[in-house]
Formats: C-alpha cells, structure tokens, sequence
C-alpha cells in the first residue's frame, strides 16, 4: 500500500459533517471520513444490486447487475481496507463492513433506496454512476496515492455503470406505456435524493481543501446537463424538484438501510471467529 502524505487536520471543526477535533485525530482525521464515505456508497449499492442475482429480467441482465455489484464491492474493499490503515485501530475492510451499526456508516441515501421494480433500479443506478463517474474523474488527482489509484481503475468501471442504466432509461421511457410509466415512477423515487451528492459540509469542503476529496460542487451543472440528455431520448421530463433527504454523510439514515445490513452482517456477527 502507498505510503500516505501527511495531513494537517482542522481545529475546532463541528457540526454540518464534521468531527470535533479530538474525534477527528482518533480516527485519522478528514482521510479516514473520506474513504468510509467513498468506501461505504459502493459497498451498498453494490449489496443492493446483488440483491438482484437470480431475479432480473433476463440471464444477460442477471450477469449485468451482478457484474456491476462485484465492481462497487471491490472499490469498498479498496477503500475501507485503507480507511482501516489510516484509522490504525486493528480493523480491516471487513471489519468497517461488517462490525459497524447503522449508525456508523457514511453513505448517502441514495444508495440505500430499494431496488424496486428493474425501472426504478436503473433509475438509481443512472443517477448514482453518472455522478461517481465524475467524481472519481477528478480523484485522480486526489493527494492521496491509494484514493487516486482506485479512482483511476474504478471510473472506467462506474463509465459502463453509466452508459448500461442510460440505455436502460432510455429504452424504457421509450417504449410501451407501462415501461414508461415504470420509468417515470423510478426516477420520481429517487429524484429527492440527488442533492445530498452535491452537499459540501464541512468534512467534505475540508477534503477537499486538503486536495484528498472532490469539490462536487463544481460539477452540478455538467451532472445535470448530462441527466436531461438521457431523459431528452427517453423522451422523459425530469420531475419535479422535492425537498431534499440530506444526513447519511453523518450517520441519519432510512430504514432500508438496517434491513440491508442485517443480512449482510449476519455470519460475521453470529461466528465472529470464523475464517474462509
């Protein structure tokens, strides 16, 4: 693993996100937040599209997800194996993955939205990947070694994830009445949760200070551009802005995601001294 740049981590930082000071130099500071953040996004959605194995429209679609899903675990367990080195308490990715309450985690809310109907997975899919693709465009850059190698690798990954629930969209608002319909629903569900991808509190406009995180910010435009370009061929309006579901950067959560992870971490809370 690279070596890690020094950090120099904020004083008297709280609330919108934060770590008060002593929390942030127990945990390895704004480093350690930004990879459970980046780390965690992928590791639920990829649990959430696993879900699908066994049950998507067709055997091509099947291999599709579950492609998809193996991709988003490996970032997870690239990322949360380094958050676990910065935080330098012991515990590993598989410990953050499994061994933390639901309280603990750092994703957003989209990602923990039910899979639904395959309309509304794509939904979630298109408007998640299309921002992770833009995101891990410009971590690159990141001063992170290990955060910059993962993006690096992992943006040609999430550039298919966008381009397949593109398509997805655009062939099921452009087709029967019903796939329309089921198209429209889909994106209606998760459209109240793109703002939390755009939200720049505290520990993110610190990352991002520090040049290890992304200002998100600076892509809306190009984020939103992109969007109604899918919609125009799926000939879909976008709908209607609703009040953004903000808080799954600081641990406030849907139900959905207790009811993921109760499966996912049952046999390494139930046999914790097991072993492959």
């Amino acid at each position: 693993m690279a070596s890690l740049p020094p950090i120099d981590l904020p004083r008297g930082a709280t609330g919108d996100g934060s770590f008060d000071a002593p929390a942030r130099d127990a945990v390895g500071g704004v480093l350690f937040d930004t990879l459970l953040r980046l780390g965690d996004d992928s590791l639920i959605l990829g649990q959430r599209l696993g879900e699908w194995c066994g049950h998507a429209p067709s055997v091509e679609v099947d291999l599709s997800l579950a492609n998809m899903a193996l991709d988003l675990i490996g970032q997870a367990s690239h990322f949360l194996n380094h958050a676990g080195a910065v935080e330098g308490k012991g515990r590993d990715g598989d410990a953050l993955a499994f061994r933390r309450d639901v309280l603990d985690f750092r994703n957003c809310w989209l990602v923990e939205q039910p899979n639904g109907d395959f309309a509304q997975t794509m939904a979630r899919q298109l408007l998640f990947s299309t921002w992770q693709e833009m995101l891990f465009g410009r971590l690159q850059a990141s001063a992170d070694e290990t955060i910059a190698a993962v993006a690096a690798k992992a943006v040609k990954e999430v550039r298919y994830h966008a381009e397949l629930s593109a398509e997805w969209v655009i062939r099921l608002g452009d087709g029967t009445d019903e796939s329309r319909r089921r198209m429209a629903d889909g994106l209606d569900w998760m459209w109240r949760f793109v703002p939390e991808l755009f939200e720049m509190d505290a520990a993110a406009a610190e990352s991002a200070a520090q040049g290890i995180g992304a200002d998100v910010s600076l892509f809306r435009e190009d984020y939103d551009a992109r969007i109604r370009a899918v919609l125009a061929q799926a000939t879909l309006e976008a709908p209607a802005d609703q009040r953004p579901i903000l808080g799954g950067r600081r641990g406030h959560h849907s139900e959905h995601l207790g009811h993921i992870l109760a499966p996912m971490q049952y046999l390494p809370r139930t046999y914790p001294d097991a072993t492959w």
